[in-house]
Formats: C-alpha cells, structure tokens, sequence
C-alpha cells in the first residue's frame, strides 16, 4: 500500500472519467473520482444523449406528414413539450443512477464537489483534502459565447434541455453539430427556425457533398439558413430576442440558441500552480500516453481537445488504464474515427473528405450517388440521400465514406470497421448488398465521377 489516500484520483466523472476509474478499479486500484454536477457528464447529461432524444421527439412530425402516402389518415398531432421534457429528465436520472451503481459496484469512491490541486499528489473537494499517487483530469469541455454585444439575451445548449416552454421562434448561430441538430430539432418540434453561420457553408471540415446536401435538405424542410451572415448585436425588446444582422437585416425571436462551440473546461481546477501546460484554447498538452507535462497527472476527452467525441473519450480512459495500471503502454489511434450529425436528414462519415486526400497527395477518384429512398416515392416527400466513396485510385483502398440521408450513423458504423481493416473499393464490389436497402448502394456503386 502506498502512502496515498487512493492511486488514482479522478476530476471529472464523465465518459471518459468514469470508464477509466472503473477499469482502474478492476485492477485492484484503490480509486475515487469527483464530480461537482451530475453523474455521466456532459453526453449524458446536456449532451448526446438528451439531444438525441428530443431528435427522436421531433421525427414525429414528419412521419405523421408522410402516413398519408401510405394510406392512414392521421389527425394533426399536437405536441406538448413539457411532456418531452419530464420525460427526457426521468431517463437522465435512471442512467445517473446507473453511472452510480457502476461506480460503485466497481468499489470506487464517489466524491460529491469540484476538485482543485493543492499540489501534484493533493486535492482539494468542498474543504476536504485527498491525496493521489495519479490524478486523471477528464473535465469535459463548456459551451463557448462568441463576444456579440448582447449576448447574454442567448442561451447555450447547456440551458436548452431546461427549457420551461417551447419557443415559436428560433434563431441559432453557429455552424457546427449543435447549431445543425437543434435548428433540425425545433423544426420538427413547429417552431420556426432561423439559423445563422459566419461562414459560406456550415458543418467547417465535412465533406463538401456533405455540407451542400445537408444545406439544401435543411431548406426544403422549412429551416431559413443565413451564411456568409454575422450577428453584429442583439437586445431584448418586449420579450423578443432582436438581432442585427450583417446582411442589414434584423430577426426577432422568442430565444437564441448560441452554438458558437465548446472549450476545455479547465479554469479553475489549479492547473497553472502545479505547473500543467494548457494550449491557447486552454486544452491540457498531453503525450501519446495521456500524460500531461507534470508526471503522473493525466487527461482524456475533451480537456485535450484531440477529437470531441464521447467514443474517443471512453477509447482514451481505456487507452490510460493499460498505461498506467497494466504496464502496457498503450496509444489511441485517431486515424478513422466515425462521427454522426444527427441533423434531419442525418450525416455520417468516416475517412477522409475529397479535399483532405487530395491535400494529402491522393490519386482520388471518386464515387457519388444520390437518389430518392424509396419510402419517399410513396410519401412524397422532396428529400434525396447522398452517399460517397474516396478512393485510392493506385492502391484501390476506400479513404473515406460519407453520407446524407435516413438512418447514416448506423450505416457508417459497420463501414468504419472496413476502413479500420483497410477495405479496398474491390472489397466493397465484392460485397453482395442487402435489398432492398439504402445501404446496399456502398457497394453497388461502379462508375466513377
């Protein structure tokens, strides 16, 4: 036994937190972890899983629309939004408490408090003092407000779970997964939403066929995009949110949802005192390993802004355990990480985007289908699927896969496993699809662009 309260202290009981505090506890580590919010982090909490909820909620509405091509006749549904939230909020809390029981069950030590380092080894939660042969900082990340004048009228995607009642209209700044994926979910929900971007096109770092095809989807449902459009000020005027536009236009609105992005959430936390280097966005500078500057004080998830994504997190945790309690130095490979917007119609993609691999010295070619799904021949619904492939051309091998239309995430999961295998265009050629499915086009595809 050390001279330590626990080998391993952890601040931060999130994804990547609490994956590697239960992984460390198998291993015989004497283990805590301190959490000053809710059990689960932001994911469970503020996150992917209530955005992904109230995505479902807001599907409703177009497939009542749609029911009529099939032959049901529907009466125009109403919705309720207090129900949706009580609702939402009851399953938070049953999987807080399935964080606990986790926790728990694993014999780690649950501190309720925020955590601040006295030193390398000491902590300090709600005037108590731990002490920690390890410390493992998985802190999350926090809504960022750009500096509009006014903008505290706006709220962040940290208060829009909470809502107390719907807003009739929206306006969204911002141009990435947060700002797409509500301005989808108050459409679908009846509000009318206008979404603001500063740039020419949202979703910065996408596949362009992504970005274009989402932007005209979005548009036939209703949304009112404006790019090349900055919020010069806002102010609230008779309970109305009122924002000047570049353009010289002006939105009145029943609330703004600012989606400018999220930063490392490290303030606070005595970082600088011990001495652990932060880059210009305030992210923790970690090693391969996870180490941080200061030895035996590590990061993981969106403290160290590598890739924001809760799989990348928990991969990370799993990655620190073996490192630092199994003497098996371990890395976490970056390369070909799957990612989904869960916009309406949703994104997903895998790989490289045409521009990065022929930034990269790519041979591409190209394959690119679009088509209607058949579920809207019969519903009539003006909505078209995207799917594309880059290719290797010298090598054969798939680079990248992306996609625009109804059930992507799912899709896309199963073909990151080809790209992880190092999948080449032929494998896909060779694949027999499954029909009929919108699926089956990945390897149907023939002709290049």
């Amino acid at each position: 036994m050390s001279n330590f309260d626990f080998d391993l202290f952890v601040i931060g009981a999130g994804s990547g937190g609490v994956r590697a505090a239960r992984m460390a506890a198998a291993t015989g580590a004497r283990v805590a972890v301190a959490e000053s919010s809710r059990l689960g982090g932001t994911c469970v909490n503020l996150g992917c899983v209530p955005k992904k909820l109230m995505v479902y909620a807001s599907a409703f509405s177009a497939a009542a629309a749609d029911a009529a091509g099939f032959g049901w006749t529907v009466p125009t549904p109403q919705f309720d939004w207090a129900t949706l939230i009580a609702n939402k909020d009851r399953e938070i809390v049953r999987l807080n408490g399935i964080y606990r029981n986790l926790l728990e069950g694993a014999g780690v030590q649950i501190i309720e408090g925020r955590a601040t380092f006295r030193d390398r080894h000491t902590l300090e939660v709600a005037a108590q003092t731990f002490t920690a042969d390890k410390v493992l900082i998985a802190t999350g990340g926090r809504p960022y407000k750009a500096p509009i004048p006014g903008a505290e009228c706006g709220i962040t995607s940290d208060e829009v779970f909470h809502l107390e009642r719907q807003p009739e209209k929206v306006l969204v700044t911002g141009g990435g997964y947060i700002a797409v994926e509500f301005a989808g979910i108050f459409n679908g929900l009846g509000s009318e939403v206008v979404l603001n971007y500063r740039g020419p096109l949202f979703l910065r770092g996408f596949d362009d066929d992504v970005r274009n095809t989402l932007a005209a989807e979005m548009r036939k449902r209703g949304i009112d995009l404006r790019f090349d459009t900055v919020i010069k000020k806002m102010e609230k005027r008779n309970g109305k949110v009122v924002a000047d536009l570049s353009t010289g236009d002006t939105v009145e609105a029943d609330l703004m949802l600012c989606a400018t992005g999220r930063v490392p959430n490290t303030a606070g936390l005595g970082l600088e005192a011990i001495g652990v280097e932060l880059n210009a966005r305030g992210a923790i500078i970690v090693d391969d390993f996870l180490e941080s500057s200061v030895p035996g004080v590590y990061a993981v998830g969106d403290v160290i802004d590598r890739i924001a994504l809760t799989p990348v997190a928990l991969a990370e945790g799993m990655a620190f355990v073996e490192t630092a309690f199994k003497k098996n130095p371990t890395t976490v490979d970056y390369t070909n990480v799957p990612s989904a917007v869960f916009s309406q119609p949703s994104v997903g993609t895998v790989g490289l985007t045409e521009f990065e691999a022929r930034t990269e010295g790519f041979e591409v070619e190209i394959y690119r289908s679009t088509f209607r799904p058949m579920a809207n021949t019969m519903s009539g619904r003006d909505e078209r699927t995207m799917m594309k492939l880059v290719v290797d051309r010298p090598t054969d091998r798939v680079l990248g896969v992306h996609m625009v239309g109804p059930d992507a995430g799912e899709i896309i999961q199963g073909i990151a496993i080809a790209l992880k295998a190092g999948a080449t265009k032929k494998t896909f050629d060779r694949t027999i699809g499954i029909h009929p499915t919108a699926a089956e086009e990945f390897v149907t595809m023939r002709t290049p662009v």
